[in-house]
């Protein structure tokens, strides 16, 4: 029997070899596939701007203008099924000029800095749009991805930081996306009239803002909401509270006062929940009920909540939410949506433990010489014409933190990185372009030139 399983084995073998090179080849034609679907749409879209140039397009094939009896009812109609057309309120001036560089992330590189300055065609007083944005920190900034190349998208895709495995494109911040819609979390350091100062960016020079919404924690961060869950509220009634007070119910609250502290001070380890007496305060025992979820008398009063002739006291502390975590506040007493555990958020495990780690960077003597020529933007006294000057840097040092910021976090493309035999990289950070070169587990910046300078030489 051994012959025939080995001839078996060998059959296998061939048709599994055979399997694998159709594999193979479906794949590069699949590829190929979208390349000319690509090329097709490029050209297409080649030839209808030069129609539409030309302006010799047929009426045939023109799409029917809207009814002009109802032209108001055409955008809303659009705007119902989502179809709109978008209109930049400005567009980015950023201390990243190309793509090539540009952090993936807005918390890679915090001395990044850019300036968006709101256009006058949105707004004909620019600066009233953005009159009290100063009281906030933080902003949100919805842009464009207008620099992908091409249009089309794929619903899995490779982030860098995955090395080559695929994910869904809904799972990831990938820029290659159906809508070009991009969102980052930017530190707002200045409003100067119709133009807002950011840092800790990671938008490329020429980006077109579509909005800005302030950060707002309480919204924005489950985190927060959490917390501010479990804090005690002392504010919180069921009605709107009088800010004056008549003097009979400034006594009645003294009183309540002072029985909730005789009540803090008894000894309630040993006492059940069901024998617990009811509380006389304001001279009516029947007024007060104490939860029935509340195991322990805590020692201050948090919180009381008076309703027409019901006075309730309603007891919390700090020991009692550790020792009894099931434990809810009474639904009186929240004014806000409560979220309770599920406002813990929970993110895919490898976007904190990439396999893709953090490298090392260096700057030789050389690049460290070169760094330190550059003026800071904001130096005063007379400019020296054969210095280099930043325009959005604060210091070289800066400079430096900023360059280790984007090479740390590996920039290069997954192809550049695994199949690539040149480890040499270049990128321009404001007024510098940096040569560096990548070894195993750390980048080397071996040069630090003036944009200007580079480019007369070249």
């Amino acid at each position: 029997m051994s012959p025939e399983c080995d001839c078996c084995r060998e059959r296998v073998n061939k048709l599994n070899q055979q399997v694998s090179v159709m594999r193979k080849e479906i794949k590069n034609l699949r590829q190929m596939l979208d390349s000319a679907v690509r090329a097709h749409r490029k050209h297409m879209m080649s030839i209808q701007s030069a129609v539409s140039k030309v302006g010799l397009c047929e009426p045939d094939r023109t799409p029917p203008p809207p009814p002009p009896a109802s032209p108001p009812a055409s955008p809303q109609a659009a705007l119902e099924r989502g179809n709109i057309q978008t209109v930049p309120i400005g567009y980015i001036t950023s201390c990243f000029s190309v793509k090539n560089g540009t952090p993936r992330q807005p918390t890679i590189c915090g001395p990044s800095r850019a300036e968006l300055r709101i256009q006058q065609s949105v707004f004909s007083n620019p600066e009233h749009a953005v009159l009290g944005l100063d009281q906030y920190s933080h902003v949100w900034i919805i842009f464009l991805f207008h620099k992908n190349g091409h249009l089309s998208s794929k619903a899995k895709v490779k982030p860098p930081r995955l090395d080559g495995q695929r994910v869904g494109v809904y799972s990831t911040r990938s820029p290659h996306r159906p809508n070009a819609l991009g969102l980052t979390l930017a530190k707002l350091d200045k409003i100067a009239g119709d133009t807002i100062h950011l840092s800790d960016i990671d938008m490329i020079d020429g980006t077109p803002v579509l909005d800005i919404k302030p950060y707002i924690p309480e919204y924005d961060s489950p985190h927060t909401r959490m917390c501010m869950d479990s804090e005690p509220n002392d504010s919180n009634t069921d009605q709107p509270q009088e800010t004056t007070e008549s003097p009979n119910e400034t006594t009645d609250r003294l009183n309540l006062q002072k029985d909730s502290d005789e009540i803090s001070e008894r000894p309630d380890d040993d006492v059940p929940e069901a024998d617990i007496p009811p509380t006389d305060s304001c001279g009516v025992s029947a007024q007060l009920s104490i939860p029935k979820d509340l195991h322990n008398v805590l020692e201050d009063v948090k919180h009381y909540v008076t309703q027409g002739d019901l006075c309730q006291l309603s007891f919390e502390s700090k020991d009692q939410l550790s020792e009894s975590p099931k434990t809810k506040r009474p639904e009186s007493a929240v004014d806000h949506p409560r979220y309770g555990e599920e406002a813990c958020s929970t993110i895919a495990g490898w976007i904190r433990e990439p396999p893709v780690g953090s490298l090392e960077v260096r700057f030789t003597p050389h690049a460290q010489r070169e760094l330190a020529e550059f003026l800071p933007t904001h130096l005063s006294g007379p400019p020296e014409s054969d210095r280099p000057r930043f325009r959005f840097l604060r210091s070289p040092e800066e400079a430096a933190a900023a360059i280790r910021g984007v090479l740390s976090a590996d920039p290069r493309s997954v192809y550049r990185r695994t199949r690539c035999r040149d480890r040499l990289f270049f990128f321009t950070l404001d007024t510098a372009d940096i040569t560096c070169w990548f070894g195993r587990g750390f980048a080397e910046v071996l040069q630090v030139r003036p944009a200007e300078q580079l480019i007369a030489s070249v």
